[in-house]
């Protein structure tokens, strides 16, 4: 009997019967492979006893097994018949092929047994593990040993390389790509607004501060021929998205300020661009300036060894205002230049490659992500990977927002389909299958999981230098952005800390609105939550002052950087002393339209001081604690009031006061250690 008719008859499908065959070790090709004799009559028997599917696969799993064990001897005695019968039975255990580092959870059903089996199993050798913790490979040999199989382990690592695209383009098929350029240098030398200059859009005010907050990718078209712009921002914090920049781009644009000069950051980026060995070429921007000096500039980047053609050097130097739009055309035909002079080529028939620019989740579209394309051509319902994200292209729109059904190389374009925010600088890959996507995820997401277990455990080799160095204290942060991009810049700038009193450790960092979910976990862990252009819900703000979690809103990254570097000195032990100045008692409240809540009361004691922090005390509990706005005697502001006279008390940002709350005053005199 073949296997599909077995299956019909007992009431399971075909695929389900090979499923459970293959799990046992009976090796059945297809639907037509036949079924031996006695197997037929186990699954018969014990299937047709079962009342429903679930029990029926159980059933016939134990029929099968018991087949299994009929159809080898067991050895007896130490006769050769014996060693022949041990080794066919060796030799007829399931072989296995795994993969280190799966989980728990994942083995257990590719062995037919239940998850706590193997964790109790386990337990009994000493190795505590959880449902989807990863085994080594050793236990896989062991727990598949202990169940009758015999474990092949396989590395993530080379199967991954199996199921990329690796196939060298061949020069016939390489036809030339628009240039990709970024535009590189100092905070606030100009980058954006050369940009906005050879755009003709306004790109700056869209951002805080004035200063670039994500990478952006834009496509424009001088004389007939294209060339593709990203730009990377200037501020320090985002060292880390310019190096990710240089390593998509064929020309740098290195902006310099002609009334400023070469600064840290300029240097940072002609070490991105020679990094990834690209052309440089400079844009002296604000020449319009007064006090511009172009030849000082000069004179500092030829200690770059970045010399003018004119000065018998090959790195080309561009005057320009982007203010007043002064060379930008110039400009231009230089990009075009070099662009010609380098032949950037790209196979427009090869499988799809690209890097994620930016990425970030929309609320009403889902998971978006700028993409760059490098080769081949990509179009609408194809299945990108990208990272440990996955999905099929559904839309895909340009720079300036109108829909496309391809992309060719060099072209920058927004994808929505993907079922996570990919990390920006991710490399993006169309596979042939959902199938091989959802592959190439899995053997990333185990070596993801790897690594993350080799950083969370410590080791007897370093926890004896950590307790040599002394207490150390953790500062835990929740990170909430906008984008990916900003996330890492952030990350990137708190990991220049000094951390060796307090070390700052990032909790949990993600793309998106700050949550409910966020705030519990930052309660649990004794966390501050930092939001960087996000915002919280309305259960998240409810949970925040539910659990008195401390909530930081920023849309400027630096100041960012500054509050934690304060919360870092803080925690530093300093010299603390609190001062009670006075307590009055409230007697009476005023009401007035353009300040608010006044608190006419009585200093019981000691005295009121204009410059004293306030604590508003209700029947023993502190309701809140704040700054005084002004403190007045009948209509006069005065600096204080003593024991038994009546004043005035405004607190600042609180006006729910009543008649008999205690108000009171102290300063506080703090020495921070450095």
């Amino acid at each position: 009997m073949r296997v599909h008719e077995l299956a019909k008859e007992i009431g399971i499908s075909s695929k389900e019967l090979l499923s459970i065959l293959l799990k046992l070790g009976f090796e059945l090709k297809s639907a037509q492979s036949s079924v031996s004799d006695e197997a037929i009559d186990h699954v018969r028997k014990e299937a047709h006893l079962a009342k429903d599917k679930k029990d029926k696969e159980e059933a016939i799993k134990t029929a099968m097994r018991t087949t299994k064990q009929k159809t080898v001897s067991e050895p007896t005695g130490d006769s050769p018949e014996g060693e022949k019968q041990v080794a066919v039975k060796e030799k007829d255990r399931p072989v296995l092929d795994v993969e280190n580092g799966i989980a728990v959870k994942d083995f257990a059903i590719l062995i037919g047994h239940s998850p706590n089996e193997l964790i109790k199993l386990l337990m009994s050798l000493g190795e505590m593990v959880t449902i989807n913790q990863s085994m080594s490979e050793e236990a896989i040999n062991v727990v598949a040993d202990e169940f009758g199989y015999e474990a092949h382990v396989t590395q993530p690592e080379e199967v991954e390389e199996e199921l990329v695209h690796t196939a060298e383009d061949k020069p016939k098929d390489l036809t030339h790509k628009p240039p990709v350029v970024t535009i590189m240098g100092h905070v606030n030398h100009g980058k954006t607004a050369l940009l906005d200059a050879i755009r003709k859009t306004d790109v700056v005010s869209q951002e805080a501060g004035g200063i670039t907050q994500h990478i952006g990718a834009y496509q424009i078209v001088h004389n007939d021929k294209r060339i593709t712009f990203i730009d990377t921002p200037g501020h320090e914090a985002f060292t880390a998205m310019r190096a990710r920049g240089a390593k998509v781009t064929d020309i740098a644009i290195l902006v310099v300020a002609a009334d400023d000069g070469v600064m840290p950051q300029t240097i940072e980026a002609i070490d991105h661009a020679r990094a990834a060995n690209v052309p440089i070429i400079i844009a002296v921007n604000k020449v319009d300036k007064p006090e511009a000096n172009t030849d000082k500039i000069k004179k500092q980047l030829v200690d770059h060894d970045l010399i003018p053609e004119e000065w018998g050097g090959d790195t080309i130097f561009v005057e320009v205002s982007a203010k007043q739009g002064t060379n930008i055309n110039e400009l231009l035909e230089m990009i075009l230049l070099v662009a010609e002079l380098n032949e950037f080529k790209a196979n427009e028939k090869a499988p799809v490659k690209g890097t994620i620019i930016e990425a970030k989740l929309d609320k009403t579209r889902g998971p978006t992500a700028t993409l760059l394309v490098e080769r081949g051509t990509l179009k609408t319902g194809a299945i990108v990977v990208a990272g440990t994200s996955s999905g099929r292209i559904k839309a895909m729109s340009d720079d300036k927002g109108n829909n496309i059904y391809k992309a060719l190389p060099a072209q920058p374009v927004e994808i929505l389909g993907l079922s996570t925010v990919p990390k920006a600088g991710t490399i993006a890959e169309v596979v042939q299958s959902e199938k091989m996507a959802k592959d190439i995820i899995e053997k990333r997401l185990i070596i993801q999981r790897e690594h993350e277990q080799e950083r969370r455990h410590v080791t007897l080799d370093n926890l004896f230098d950590q307790i040599k160095e002394g207490e150390i204290k953790d500062l835990n942060i929740i990170l909430k952005a906008d984008v990916q991009g900003s996330l890492e810049a952030l990350r990137e700038s708190l990991a220049k800390i000094d951390q060796q009193e307090v070390r700052i450790n990032i909790v949990h960092a993600a793309v998106g609105g700050i949550s409910e979910t966020d705030i519990m976990l930052a309660s649990a862990s004794n966390a501050i939550v930092v939001g960087f252009n996000v915002r919280p819900d309305t259960k998240a703000q409810d949970m925040t002052r539910k659990e008195q979690v401390d909530m930081r809103l920023y849309n400027i990254i630096y100041r960012v950087i500054e509050d934690i570097e304060a919360a870092r000195k803080g925690m530093l032990s300093p010299i603390i002393t609190e001062a009670e100045t006075g307590q009055a008692r409230v007697l009476e409240l005023f009401k007035v339209s353009r300040l608010g809540t006044i608190a006419g009361c009585i200093v019981e004691k000691g005295d009121m001081r204009a410059n004293s922090k306030i604590r508003v005390v209700r029947e023993g509990v502190v309701i809140h604690d704040g700054k005084m706005q002004s403190l007045r005697r009948f209509k006069d502001d005065v600096s204080s009031v003593s024991e038994g006279l009546e004043c005035g008390i405004h607190l600042e940002n609180f006006n729910d006061i009543k008649v008999d709350d205690i108000l009171e005053g102290y300063v506080i005199e703090e020495k921070p250690r450095q």
